[in-house]
């Protein structure tokens, strides 16, 4: 497996003091007071504007970020997972309500919009069965997302996610 390789800087435009990582860190500020500007040399990760791997979630692969604030995402990253690397099959089971009611469909590819797709307007707990998917509040992959690996979800509103309706998700395909 290929591993991954992100530095954070406290500074924007990669500027202050930095901290390299190369697996999921919970707690960033345990290394640096804050975080404004990153690279990512190797990987993919997921970066989130609160410890723990909570809040607001953004998706980075390889390539330079110099100044959050200006790409319309959070203003300070807090805690990091790295993404690994999945070759072969994606399956994932989307369900209607909350501990797998209602509607269940499976997925095995990319689909940008559940409405189009299933007339299915809310989607609340999933069961990721192969791969790493994005799940993304608005259809066409766009707004807020949520980084979801295999496992069983049964409540995203107990995940903190209340007021967030999922209505697209793609495959994390990238060869990191």
């Amino acid at each position: 497996m290929t591993m991954g390789r992100i530095i954070f800087y406290e500074d924007r435009n990669f500027q202050g003091r930095s901290y390299e990582s190369s697996s999921d860190c919970a707690e960033l500020n345990s290394y640096l007071s804050r975080c404004h500007s990153c690279r990512v040399e190797s990987g993919c990760f997921m970066v989130y504007d609160r410890s723990n791997y909570m809040g607001n979630q953004f998706y980075m692969r390889r390539g330079e970020y110099a100044d959050y604030s200006r790409m319309g995402m959070f203003e300070s990253i807090r805690s990091c997972r790295m993404i690994p690397m999945h070759r072969g099959s994606f399956r994932m089971r989307i369900y209607e309500r909350e501990s797998f009611g209602g509607q269940m469909h499976e997925l095995m590819d990319d689909c940008d919009s559940f409405m189009d797709r299933y007339r299915m307007s809310d989607c609340q707990s999933c069961n990721v069965m192969d791969g790493h998917w994005l799940m993304y509040e608005q259809p066409h992959y766009r707004g807020r997302m949520m980084y979801m690996r295999p496992g069983e979800y049964r409540s995203f509103r107990e995940m903190g996610y209340n007021n967030m309706r999922f209505m697209s998700m793609r495959r994390i395909t990238d060869s990191c």
